[in-house]
């Protein structure tokens, strides 16, 4: 629970620090700018609080891991709802804007994320999980996803480091693999996820596991 605290105020904080233009400027997600990813972190507030909101009477059916879906494509861009997050994103017109409602939205994910039992039940996508794994799921996501906010932004802050250990640590559980000690965290995610190429000599070190990049969670 408080490292999804730490990981959420720290991408907060990150967005808060962009420039205008920097909203412009391309994310670490195909096909989307800046701006397209904070609009989905919006997004992803909204489905915090929607969650948290929402009781379980069941057993669980997934935890902090197996919360999430492996694909083996990246995305594109050119899925409907990715499109949606564009054209909404756009309808702001003024960065303050998005930057007012993540602030609005985000702190109040955060907010009810402090206030959560975490053994309490969470039902989304037709899954149920405790609350504290629920929002350990989501560490990855604020990881993962500060990562792509300053892909191009070489001044910006970098996750906290225990997020990004965190963040690996479930990667390799899903990977059922570790990627090499050599790797720094951000390095095995971004090249675990697709979001940059290995090169050859990080191939060479990943072995056999190279035939198996990217890990595209959903």
């Amino acid at each position: 629970m408080d490292l999804f605290s730490r990981s959420w105020t720290a991408l907060l904080a990150a967005v808060a620090e962009l420039s205008d233009e920097d909203f412009a400027r391309p994310s670490g997600c195909t096909g989307w700018l800046v701006r397209d990813l904070v609009c989905h972190l919006v997004i992803d507030a909204q489905d915090v609080l929607i969650t948290l909101a929402t009781p379980a009477g069941t057993e669980p059916t997934r935890d902090a891991v197996t919360y999430w879906e492996v694909t083996e494509e990246p995305p594109t861009g050119d899925d409907p709802l990715d499109a949606l997050t564009v054209r909404l994103a756009a309808a702001y017109q003024e960065p303050w804007l998005l930057k007012f409602h993540l602030d609005d939205v985000g702190s109040a994910a955060g907010r009810a994320a402090g206030l959560a039992d975490p053994a309490a039940r969470v039902g989304t996508r037709d899954e149920v999980l405790t609350a504290g794994d629920y929002l350990s799921a989501y560490v990855l996501e604020w990881t993962l996803h500060h990562l792509d906010l300053i892909a191009h932004l070489p001044d910006a802050a970098e996750p906290p480091a225990e997020g990004l250990a965190r963040t690996r640590e479930m990667l390799e559980r899903i990977a059922g693999a570790a990627f090499p000690p050599s790797f720094s965290d951000r390095d095995a995610l971004l090249i675990g996820t697709g979001r940059r190429a290995p090169t050859g000599a990080e191939e060479a070190e990943l072995g056999e596991l190279a035939a198996r990049l990217p890990f595209v969670l959903g």
